[in-house]
């Protein structure tokens, strides 16, 4: 499969990715192209898909699954916490980034909030546009302040979204 993954673009900078951020961007490949072609992960993964760098980790296929089954969750809570940037006014890159990383942030215990924020981030830069680290970092900063607050992120009675959500160095970026 050929999807243009990044908006016509491979990773602006030609960074070399560790294991752990390999399998990272592969998920965010993942989940790009399922969206992308309005499929399933599951279908994605059982047909022919591009990835970058192969073969696929074991940890970028836990993740996109588990992103992908969490969508309507990540997806309400952005909503919540961004509302003058609702996840379908996202670029579709810093969409799957924010999902793929929230993911992380509350279902793998192993992974500390600073690095898979850090992680989130140096993915915006290498694939998202050049506000896309800013407002990646904004977003997940307020998720992992409200998890550190203790709040329940997808609990119905929710009011981490009551607040402003316009947090300085947020802006959402240009362009999808």
């Amino acid at each position: 499969m050929s999807q243009d993954f990044s908006q016509g673009r491979s990773p602006r900078r030609h960074t070399r990715f560790g294991e752990r951020t390999t399998a990272r961007a592969q998920a965010l490949q993942l989940l790009f192209q399922a969206e992308a072609t309005g499929r399933d992960v599951e279908d994605v993964l059982a047909g022919d898909y591009a990835l970058e760098q192969g073969p696929l980790d074991a940890y970028g296929e836990q993740l996109a699954l588990g992103a992908a089954g969490m969508t309507p969750q990540i997806d309400a809570l952005l909503a919540r916490i961004s509302p003058n940037w609702q996840p379908d006014r996202m670029p579709a890159v810093d969409r799957n980034l924010l999902r793929l990383a929230i993911y992380e942030l509350v279902a793998v215990d192993e992974v500390d909030t600073a690095v898979a924020i850090d992680e989130a981030v140096v993915l915006a830069k290498a694939y998202g546009t050049d506000d896309s680290s800013r407002f990646v970092n904004g977003v997940l900063g307020r998720v992992a302040t409200d998890l550190a607050a203790g709040r329940d992120l997808f609990g119905e009675d929710d009011k981490a979204g009551d607040e402003a959500a316009d947090y300085e160095g947020a802006e959402a970026p240009d362009g999808e």
